[in-house]
């Protein structure tokens, strides 16, 4: 008996059986090489032959035409006028925010479930972040929620709003697109109305979702992307900043390259900026992967439509569909416990891993993160409940074809 073997049969000693679950999954991915990662690029000849352009043409820093042509297909694609390339996404957040007048000591508005570096970002802008919750419909901030949090928190001093808890200015909300999953921006633009809050999308996870037929990262004064190597486009380090306001595009693409002027030899710079720009290189590499990214879309959906179907009849868990009224790019494929079964999520992990698939939790909720637990807050319950019972599975868009293979074996 091999290794896995073993661990798998001890799962069915325990008093839930688990092994069902794995039997879903194994279904899904088909014949797939163990062990299949949670999220993975795949890369051919177009981005052999961009890349390789570059080095030849020895056109491999900030300056060149993919930098352009990638912005480009990016905007087309989002729908948005303007697209700023920036080398990773954290620094596409904290760019976007002090551009939108977020200054020290501020608070911004984000959900306790995301990435660190949502909330890493809003830091680097020397403000604070203040966590609000979750809601199970969209898996994103609850517009409902946050209102009812503000009317029991805020109030209008100097012109706007403030926390009457800490003293600071209310300055900006960060809505995250979980997974993919567009958060309702229609009512969370209301309540950021009502406040006087600006609206800075973090839409790292959703490019080519959209809700109610407009793409995530439009709805915004501004939003950020992310191409690190785990997103559905790869420049294996990269982000943008999208706006429609040719103004404020133009002062980001200043600002985030030293602020420099231009001039044919002088060295003049205007204002204290960072050298955020993305390489050429990368941008080729992004290129090549915005060719095909509808194709990866569509296979995503295929994948997500596989996994609903496992999990349809399954009686403690279920996988999450997308909300109503969105058609999401399933990021990641998020498999929900019944509340009853919340105890059993780390025991699945360890299953799950043992039979060769890189299932994940959800991130530790940043309340819960040292450096961030005396943060404001509101009351989080629906966040700790995600975090309890959320399991991603491999959500790469290749696994869709042995997927398929799988189902026509049958």
């Amino acid at each position: 008996m091999t290794a896995l073997s073993a661990q798998a049969s001890d799962i069915n000693s325990a008093a839930v059986d688990l092994q069902p679950v794995l039997a879903a999954v194994d279904a899904v991915l088909g014949a797939q090489p163990r062990p299949v990662e949670l999220h993975e690029p795949r890369f051919g000849a177009r981005e052999r032959e961009l890349v390789l352009d570059c080095i030849d043409t020895n056109w491999v820093s900030s300056a060149g035409q993919y930098v352009t042509r990638f912005e480009q297909m990016v905007a087309k694609v989002a729908g948005a006028r303007h697209a700023v390339a920036i080398v990773n996404g954290t620094a596409a957040l904290h760019a976007a925010l002090l551009l939108e007048g977020v200054k020290p000591n501020d608070e911004v508005l984000l959900p306790a479930i995301t990435f660190v570096a949502t909330a890493n970002a809003v830091s680097h802008a020397g403000a604070v972040p203040h966590f609000v919750d979750s809601t199970w419909d969209t898996l994103g901030i609850d517009p409902v929620a946050l209102d009812k949090h503000l009317e029991a928190i805020a109030v209008q001093r100097d012109g706007g709003w403030v926390n009457r808890q800490t003293g600071r200015r209310l300055r900006a909300v960060v809505p995250v697109h979980i997974f993919g999953h567009p958060v309702d921006m229609a009512a969370l633009g209301a309540v950021a109305a009502k406040y006087g809050l600006v609206v800075v999308e973090d839409a790292t996870e959703s490019l080519g979702s959209t809700w109610n037929g407009q793409g995530c990262g439009t709805f915004g004064h501004s939003s950020v992307l992310s191409f690190n190597g785990n997103k559905i486009v790869t420049t294996g380090g990269g982000g943008m900043i999208l706006t429609d306001d040719d103004d404020h595009a133009r002062h980001a693409r200043h600002f985030t390259s030293t602020a420099k002027k231009s001039h044919a030899w002088a060295f003049e710079h205007d204002e204290v900026a960072y050298n955020y720009r993305l390489p050429n290189i990368n941008a080729a590499l992004g290129c090549a992967q915005m060719e095909r990214l509808e194709r990866m879309v569509a296979a995503k959906r295929e994948l997500a439509e596989r996994y609903l179907q496992a999990f349809s009849a399954f009686p403690w868990a279920k996988i999450y569909r997308e909300p109503k009224g969105a058609q999401s790019n399933y990021w990641l494929n998020t498999l929900v416990l019944d509340r009853d079964y919340a105890a059993e999520r780390d025991r699945l992990l360890a299953a799950l891993h043992g039979h060769g698939i890189r299932a994940r939790p959800l991130w530790t909720p940043m309340h819960m993160l040292p450096m961030y637990r005396d943060c404001p807050r509101a009351p989080l319950a629906v966040a700790e409940d995600m975090s309890a019972r959320c399991i991603n599975l491999p959500s790469s868009p290749f696994l869709a074809e042995a997927g398929r293979t799988n189902a026509n074996q049958r």
